[in-house]
C-alpha cells in the first residue's frame, strides 16, 4: 500500500477552469484571461534574453528575482524589502499557510470566493472556516476578534466583482488576531486597492497577479507586499529559483510598460461598462464588478441552460454548481467583438 498522508488521499483537489485543445475556435470567456496581448516590450525583452542561441539558459536566473522586487517596490511606493516576487500569486498563497498555519491550526476566507484557498489549506492540513455574504454583500458572522491564523480576503470578490471598500477591509484587519490576506487579483480593474493598508497595519498582506491586468497567465507571475518581516519567512520557503529568466524578463518589462498597461486595463473597464448595461437591457441580472468579468443570471435564474447553449455555440463561460452560484454565470470580459457576438447568442437563447 502506498503511505500517502491520509488528508492528501481524501482530498479532492482543484478543478481550474477548462482549457479547450482546439482554443482558437472558442470565444473564451471562463477564467479570466486578458483578451489582449501583452506588451511589446515583454515580447521584446523575452527575445533577447534568447538571443545568441539562448545561451543565458544554461545558467540559473536571479534566486531573489532582485530587479523585480525594485521594480515592483517603485511602482507601488515600497522599499524592496517589502515585496516578494513569486511563480503565479498562487505561490505565495500556499506560502502563506504554510509560514503562518500549522497542522489542525485555522484559516479562513468568504464563500464564495477563490476556492483555491481550500485546497492549500488541506494539503498544509490546516482546518477551514468560511463566512457568507448577506445580501447586501457584507461578510455575514465575522467575530469582534477573528483568532485564526490567516483570513483570506478576495476583492474584488471572484466570481461575484464586486469590491470591498478600503474602510472595510481596514476594520477587518483591526479584527484579526492573524494575518489579513488581501487578494487582489483584480484590483488592476478596479478604483480602490488595499495597498495603504500594509503601511498601516502589520498583519496585513496584498497580493498581485500579472496574470490578468497584464496578460501574462502564461508566465505564470505574482508578488506580495508586507511587512519585511513578512517577506523574510516568505524568502526561508520558496523554491530558490521561483522564476525563470524568461519570465523575469517578461516580468520586468511588463511592470515598466504602464502607458501599455493602463490603455488595456481601460478598453477592458470600458467595455464591462458596456456589456453590462447590455445584459441588463435583456433581462439579466448583474452585479457591479470591479473585476475584468461579470457575474450575470438570466431571468429564469436557470445559468446552467445557458452555459450549455453557450458551450454548443464554441462560447466557454463558467457555471458553478455551488448552490449558492448556479443560477448565474460568471463571464470573462474578452475583446470588444467577442463580448458582442455572445451578447447576441444570449439574445438568441433567450
Amino acid at each position: 500500500m502506498i503511505p500517502l498522508r491520509q488528508n492528501i488521499s481524501a482530498m479532492a483537489g482543484y478543478v481550474p477552469g477548462y482549457q479547450p485543445p482546439d482554443i482558437a475556435s472558442w470565444i473564451k470567456l471562463n477564467t479570466n484571461e486578458n483578451p489582449y496581448p501583452p506588451s511589446p516590450k515583454v515580447v521584446e525583452a523575452v527575445m533577447a534574453e534568447l538571443g545568441g542561441e539562448g545561451a543565458s539558459l544554461r545558467t540559473y536566473p536571479s534566486a531573489s528575482s532582485q530587479s523585480l522586487r525594485e521594480i515592483a517596490a517603485e511602482l507601488y511606493g515600497f522599499d524592496p524589502s517589502w515585496v516578494i516576487m513569486a511563480n503565479g500569486s498562487d505561490e505565495v498563497l500556499n506560502n502563506l499557510i504554510r509560514a503562518f498555519a500549522g497542522e489542525g491550526e485555522e484559516i479562513a476566507f468568504v464563500h464564495p470566493s477563490y476556492s483555491y484557498y481550500a485546497t492549500l489549506a488541506e494539503i498544509q492540513g490546516a482546518k477551514v472556516r468560511t463566512f457568507g455574504l448577506s445580501d447586501d454583500l457584507w461578510i455575514e458572522g465575522f467575530p469582534e476578534r477573528y483568532e485564526g491564523k490567516l483570513f483570506f480576503l478576495t476583492t474584488p470578490n471572484s466570481p461575484l466583482g464586486f469590491a470591498f471598500s478600503t474602510g472595510y477591509i481596514e476594520r477587518l484587519a483591526q479584527r484579526c488576531s492573524g494575518m489579513l490576506v488581501v487578494d487582489e487579483a483584480y484590483a488592476d480593474f478596479s478604483d480602490t486597492n488595499a495597498l495603504e493598508l500594509v503601511k498601516k497595519h502589520e498583519n496585513v498582506v496584498v497580493t498581485r497577479t500579472l496574470s490578468k491586468s497584464y496578460a501574462l497567465a502564461g508566465m505564470r507571475l505574482g508578488l506580495a507586499i508586507a511587512r519585511p518581516e513578512v517577506i523574510s519567512a516568505l524568502d526561508k520557503i520558496r523554491d530558490h529559483y521561483n522564476l525563470d529568466r524568461l519570465a523575469q524578463a517578461a516580468c520586468g518589462a511588463a511592470l515598466l510598460d504602464q502607458e501599455y498597461f493602463r490603455e488595456r486595463c481601460r478598453q477592458v473597464i470600458d467595455t464591462r461598462e458596456w456589456f453590462t448595461a447590455e445584459l441588463m437591457k435583456i433581462g439579466y441580472s448583474v452585479i457591479p464588478s470591479s473585476g475584468n468579468f461579470v457575474f450575470a443570471a438570466p431571468p429564469d435564474c436557470d445559468g446552467k441552460r445557458v452555459y450549455d447553449a453557450l458551450y454548443a455555440r464554441k462560447i466557454l463561460v463558467r457555471h458553478f454548481s455551488d448552490p449558492l452560484l448556479k443560477e448565474g454565470l460568471r463571464i470573462s470580459i474578452g475583446a470588444r467583438e467577442e463580448m458582442e457576438t455572445t451578447l447576441t447568442a444570449l439574445q438568441e437563447i433567450g
